[in-house]
């Protein structure tokens, strides 16, 4: 999975729910998908904290210097 982008495993992910949910697979076939899809998820879930981790807001201080602060999601509600 070295050279997997987050964007394909999220599709191969989505693949393997819709193949899980379909009931059309034998029960080795299932838990062969499922231990697929948990590293999958896995990965997707290393790549989301990398990328958060990264994320900073510039911001000028008092006196017009820049100045690093970790980004912090707005909670959106409905």
């Amino acid at each position: 999975m070295a050279k997997l982008s987050f964007e394909i495993a999220m599709k191969q992910l989505e693949q393997i729910v819709q193949e899980l949910e379909s009931g059309n697979l034998s029960l080795e076939d299932s838990i062969k998908k499922f231990e697929e899809g948990i590293k999958l998820s896995k990965f997707c879930s290393s790549k989301l904290d990398e990328t958060e981790k990264k994320i900073t807001l510039l911001l000028k201080d008092q006196d017009g210097n820049v100045i690093e602060k970790p980004f912090v999601p707005e909670r959106v509600t409905e």
